[in-house]
């Protein structure tokens, strides 16, 4: 069951980083990436985030325990959105203040 739980959290990491960068990608944005900031490369990190986190959830043999695979995925999508959610892969940046913004 531990290595059910723990390959499932990391399922749920790797699927939730994965989205940002294919979002990014998709949309021809800039982003950070290990391999760097380009749109073509956000999308394969993406890609690639999202097959290993099936790779991974398939090999924690989930239909074992259902329950506690679930949560521990969740855990981790929780986790990543969190910290994209905070410190981000940017870090932390001043809010912008829409009421100033040209045009108002």
């Amino acid at each position: 069951m531990v290595s059910t739980v723990l390959l499932s959290f990391l399922a749920g990491v790797l699927g939730a980083n994965g989205v940002p960068h294919f979002v990014r990608g998709i949309t021809k944005s800039t982003y950070p990436s290990l391999f760097g900031y380009g749109p073509v490369v956000n999308l394969l990190s993406g890609w690639i985030m999202f097959v290993l986190a099936g790779v991974v959830a398939y090999a924690a043999h989930v239909a074992d325990h259902p329950v506690a695979a679930f949560a521990a995925a969740a855990a981790g999508v929780l986790l990543m959105g969190l910290f994209h959610a905070g410190i981000g892969a940017f870090g932390r940046r001043p809010p912008v203040d829409v009421s100033s913004s040209p045009g108002r």
